[in-house]
């Protein structure tokens, strides 16, 4: 077999590729077996038709076509090792020669890995934000527990903002009820502005059983983007109690016995994790340096790709929240135009970013060992809520395993990258990164990929939007939950928002 290669653009070449006719016989004693299991000859059972009856009854044409598809999979994958270039996505493949007993060629159109050479890292040097706690921070999540500890109580006054209110819509367009706008026993903060425009000033002033009609957009059902009558009657109306930050609330939202252990406890996991921040955002901001000290062709087809990803996955996460596009880029103040050419610049930085990391690894002749991919998939199961096993055999009969490796060993490149570069935070310390990566590992018994991996979800949220993540709450104190009183008689704003729900 003989190939030759044509560079079309620095991402995409031209594989011609010659083959010795006799190299098909194997396809084609195959094409003549299955043929033959296909036909019926009379005289000859299934599978025991001669090769020359099937030439004369269904056509030579038929076999080697048969033949050519099933030898051409094996053929492109021999030629594109013999050439030991790097092909992304699927060829375009044309046959342009098949003379019966003599030659048979074709010629495959691909796009490849561009071949660039890495600049000099060493010396690079990126700054991160110093790793403070504030008290303020400290309270803010002390806040957001008392948060989810808060109860309801009935209150016999006129709504307030912040109050939580049991509510009923009707919609009404030319005196006709729209039935999908209409709804009963809706809870709602007042003040959150979730829901359609107007309400809350509508609720504001209300006593319970009052009613008051204003105008506004519906922004769902079958007729979203029409005006409407909304007539809001409310039901009753509650306020939020939050518990006081004492050794009580202390003793109820975690393990500890004081407010001040809880709020020292707060501080070192608060801690914890602005290290974590700098450790990410030093990956970050190491790739953004090097990138901006090389230029990488693009395969167009790749950077659509990843568009279209990013556009999908943004799509699917508008739907759970129950938005539309139009929703977001009007809750961002973006133009339609705005959001696209922003996609698409994360798109090419995503994909330069990749082959960046890809050409380290090949060049650093840096390997994924069997541990490093079970710690990878132990660690994303964490994350996901799924056994381990569960997910490692998802991944294998779905033949994610390759992708699984390339994320690993990008991330390997990554760490390579920022041993190598002087990582300061803003008061000019210099950070030893793999010594933090070290202590917070040993620190927590858990590997420092896993809670990377958490820290920048959580930090990138809005940055996947444009392109979801599991966590805990601020304070980290998992036995919050399973502490909290199972029996009070006052609902709770988590009580009312399940309600919501259900409406």
């Amino acid at each position: 077999m003989k190939t030759d290669v044509e560079e079309l653009t620095p991402t995409r070449v031209k594989l011609t590729v010659e083959v010795p006719f006799d190299e098909l016989k194997p396809n084609l004693d195959k094409a003549y077996k299955e043929i033959s299991q296909q036909v019926r000859i009379k005289g000859f059972r299934p599978g025991k038709v001669p090769a020359p009856l099937i030439d004369k009854y269904v056509g030579r044409g038929a076999v080697l076509q048969e033949a050519v598809n099933d030898a051409l999979p094996e053929l492109y994958g021999r030629a594109v090792e013999e050439t030991e270039i790097f092909v992304l996505g699927q060829p375009e493949v044309e046959v342009t020669e098949l003379d019966d007993g003599n030659q048979f060629a074709f010629t495959a159109e691909v796009d490849i890995r561009p071949k660039f050479e890495i600049p000099d890292y060493d010396g690079l040097e990126v700054t991160v934000d110093d790793a403070e706690v504030g008290d303020e921070q400290i309270e803010e999540a002390l806040g957001n527990l008392r948060e989810r500890f808060a109860s309801l109580t009935a209150a016999n006054r006129p709504i307030e903002e912040g109050d939580f209110a049991t509510i009923d819509l009707a919609a009404t367009i030319d005196g006709e009820e729209i039935e999908d706008a209409s709804t009963t026993g809706y809870s709602y903060e007042v003040g959150s502005e979730s829901a359609i425009e107007g309400l809350d000033a509508a609720l504001l002033g209300l006593s319970a059983e009052e009613s008051k009609t204003f105008t506004s957009t519906l922004v769902g059902g079958e007729r979203a983007g029409e005006e409407a009558e909304i007539t809001v009657t409310a039901q009753s109306v509650k306020v939020k109690n939050l518990p006081e930050p004492d050794d009580d609330f202390a003793q109820m939202a975690s393990e500890f016995d004081t407010i001040d252990e809880l709020r020292e406890d707060v501080r070192t996991r608060l801690a914890r994790q602005v290290r974590l921040q700098q450790i990410s955002d030093a990956r970050d901001k190491a790739l953004e340096a090097l990138l901006e000290r090389v230029d990488i062709p693009l395969p167009d087809k790749v950077v659509t790709e990843e568009i279209q990803r990013r556009e999908q996955q943004l799509d699917q996460q508008l739907q759970m929240a129950g938005m539309t596009r139009a929703d977001y880029l009007k809750d961002e103040e973006k133009s339609e135009e705005d959001f696209e050419t922003e996609i698409a610049e994360a798109a090419r930085l995503a994909v330069k970013g990749g082959f960046l990391l890809d050409q380290l690894a090949v060049q650093e002749e840096l390997e994924v060992q069997n541990e490093e991919l079970s710690e990878y998939v132990v660690s994303q199961a964490m994350q996901m809520g799924v056994q381990p096993q569960q997910l490692a055999q998802y991944l294998t009969e779905n033949d994610q395993l390759p992708a699984i490796v390339s994320e690993v060993l990008r991330s390997k490149s990554l760490n390579l990258l920022v041993e190598h570069v002087t990582v300061k935070d803003e008061s000019g310390n210099e950070i030893d990164v793999e010594a933090v990566r070290r202590e917070l590992s040993g620190d927590t018994g858990e590997t420092v990929q896993a809670a990377e991996s958490e820290t920048a979800e959580a930090a990138e949220g809005d940055d996947d939007a444009e392109t979801g993540a599991t966590g805990t709450d601020a304070t980290g104190t998992e036995a919050a939950e399973a502490e909290a009183p199972a029996a009070e008689a006052a609902d709770t704003p988590e009580d009312e928002k399940e309600e919501k729900k259900d409406a």
